[in-house]
């Protein structure tokens, strides 16, 4: 069901308009105080409709188009924020939420020779890396070093721990249990320590399909993908990897040395297996994957 106005090529345009507009009566009201705002695009999930000033900006189809007009709308943002004069005092995260979808990598492979998801294995619904690794841009001008980069691992979930300590906020024991602040490695405060002692995934099939990493190594506590079913697909056939354990009840990678996760090493180190299991249990039990924080506001 969609609103009577509502113009799913036109769409991303509306959404730019209205971040703008906030943007500017903030300034104009308000200029002191801290925002945050989140600006969620239809581009680039399916369907592919690009808006009209978009339709034909690349040779990869409209897909390709689509892409192009995201980058469109994400410079237009970064440009408000320089007019408004704004720019070295906001932290701008950029990302998505899953990896590229199985119809965009079929066709964007077979049609345009772009891969979304390599070099990594799946996409879109797996526990593979293909399905959650994602980029993260960050922009803080004189604050986070232009052109650097962080070995931390990291997720979505993060976002608010990070966000609460930039700003000094406390966050209350019941809230953001998977949430660990990033401002020491954005800041380049980290010394090179893992912040994360650990993070957790989930397949698209539910709570039956979890995965785990911890340094090199990352634990999927099941077989096969965990999202799409690559054995009963006509697009996915072919991208089907031989499973070298199939006997394993479970799938562990290396992901220093295999970062493609094409070699199941879950019946070679079963003492990892059982040291990752243990934490993933550990979490479920818990129910958070932080420690208890003492604020005073809990």
């Amino acid at each position: 069901m969609v609103a009577p106005n509502f113009d799913l090529e036109e769409v991303d345009i509306t959404f730019l308009q209205k971040s703008q507009q906030f943007l500017r009566s903030h300034v104009a009201a308000t200029p002191v105080k801290p925002f945050f705002l989140f600006h969620s695009t239809q581009a680039v999930h399916l369907p592919s409709f690009p808006g009209r000033q978009f339709k034909g900006k690349t040779n990869s189809g409209p897909h390709g188009d689509f892409i192009f007009e995201l980058d469109y709308v994400v410079g237009e943002l970064l440009k408000t924020l320089d007019e408004l004069g704004i720019a070295d005092d906001t932290l701008v995260m950029f990302s998505s939420d899953n990896g590229p979808e199985v119809p965009t990598v079929y066709h964007m492979r077979h049609d345009h020779a772009h891969d979304g998801a390599r070099p990594w294995r799946g996409m879109k619904r797996d526990n593979w890396e293909g399905g959650h690794r994602v980029p993260l841009l960050v922009r803080w001008p004189g604050h986070v070093s232009s052109g650097t980069t962080s070995d931390q691992i990291t997720s979505l979930t993060d976002v608010m721990a990070t966000v609460a300590e930039v700003v000094d906020a406390d966050i209350p024991t019941n809230a953001a249990e998977d949430s660990f602040s990033m401002l020491p490695a954005l800041l380049q405060l980290d010394g090179g320590k893992q912040i994360r002692p650990y993070i957790l995934q989930q397949g698209f099939g539910g709570s039956r399909f979890l995965a785990i990493r911890n340094g090199k190594w990352k634990l999927l506590a099941h077989q096969a993908s965990g999202g799409n079913n690559y054995a009963n697909s006509q697009l996915l056939q072919e991208y089907q990897l031989h499973d070298d354990a199939p006997d394993a009840p479970g799938q562990l990678y290396n992901l220093e040395d295999d970062p493609g996760e094409t070699h199941n090493l879950y019946l070679q180190h079963p003492d990892v297996v059982g040291k990752l299991q243990t934490m993933l249990e550990q979490s479920i039990t818990s129910g958070r994957s932080t420690t208890l924080r003492d604020t005073e506001n809990n």
